[in-house]
């Protein structure tokens, strides 16, 4: 298994574009450079009233299928 970390600014409207269909991946750029792309719906849980942000901890597996979406600790 694979840990990465990244960071994401998303505002309340463009995650309601993705939620309306408009968009079902979010591309980010990892702590170490990689580019990293996953199904937007596995932003959900963690959307607010001024959108999702934060740091945040990707679990994929040896097959880079995603197992877990966390929030991180800085």
């Amino acid at each position: 298994m694979k840990r990465l970390y990244f960071s994401l600014q998303i505002s309340a409207e463009e995650y309601l574009a993705y939620y309306q269909g408009s968009g079902n991946v979010v591309l980010a750029r990892t702590e170490e450079g990689q580019k990293l792309q996953f199904p937007a719906k596995e932003l959900r849980k963690f959307v607010s009233r001024s959108g999702i942000q934060g740091r945040f901890e990707i679990t994929l597996n040896n097959e880079h299928k995603l197992i877990e979406l966390r929030r991180a600790e800085y």
